[in-house]
């Protein structure tokens, strides 16, 4: 199989502290990995020291063979990384298909050739395409704030992928999701993932959306890996267990 991201014995250290210490792992083509551990065991700091939001203290991250440590967000979007946060990066007062215009908007020309372009960066055939993928199509003319959580969750997903990425870091895309809204939220990043080959790392705090999303799983703890694999094997691991009920 192909590695889409390596990261080889990463560490970042904030004084005497390593909040991610020596962590190795491969990302495959086509691929969904999990990355799930108790509050503080390093997940979103192991995220920003890979997509360059944090500068790492130690350790490398390749992308296709390539090296790409510390390479800035912006950068690594232009090599096929999206990502989405915790904390949704939507417009409140922009329509769902404004949103999704300036998403793409971001990867494309320059800033001069954006600012006198055409009014939809000649995106309108993949904005289209990415609501009626992500089911937006009875809301795509409201502002995306007055959207409920779990369909500005949906817009969040859709414009990141926008640029068609190859590879998507997805940050609790689950968290503060209605069941319904959820279960579309999986089946559509199923779908992308079966369609499209697209490859996801998946943090997430809900044990029962990453198990039955997620292909493989690691399992984090005080900055490290401590459990790694099949959903199943990793939910009955000792160590695992340990982890949670000892946080």
């Amino acid at each position: 199989m192909t590695a889409v991201l390596e990261v080889s014995n990463l560490s970042k250290h904030y004084g005497g502290i390593a909040a991610v210490d020596g962590v190795t792992f491969e990302v495959f083509e086509g691929e969904i990995l999990g990355i799930i551990g108790p509050n503080g065991s390093g997940k979103s700091t192991l995220f920003n020291c890979i997509l360059g939001q944090a500068s790492p203290s130690a350790g490398e991250v390749k992308l296709d063979g390539k090296p790409v440590t510390g390479m800035r967000p912006c950068d690594l979007n232009r090599h096929g990384v999206g990502r989405t946060f915790q904390m949704l990066q939507v417009f409140p007062a922009l329509s769902v298909r404004e949103n999704l215009i300036l998403a793409g908007q971001e990867h494309q020309g320059t800033a001069v050739g954006r600012l006198f372009g055409r009014a939809d960066a000649g995106l309108s055939a993949t904005v289209e395409r990415m609501i009626e993928f992500f089911r937006l199509t009875p809301v795509a003319d409201l502002r995306a704030g007055g959207l409920s959580f779990g369909q500005q969750k949906l817009l969040d997903c859709a414009m990141a992928f926008m640029a068609g990425p190859r590879l998507v870091l997805l940050d609790e895309p689950a968290g503060g999701v209605n069941p319904t809204m959820l279960g579309s939220l999986g089946e559509r990043l199923r779908a992308l993932n079966a369609e499209h080959r697209a490859t996801f790392v998946v943090i997430e705090h809900n044990m029962e959306f990453v198990m039955s999303l997620c292909t493989r799983i690691l399992v984090l703890a005080e900055g490290k890996i401590i459990a790694e694999g099949p959903p199943e094997q990793v939910r009955r691991d000792p160590k695992v267990i340990e982890a949670y009920l000892g946080n």
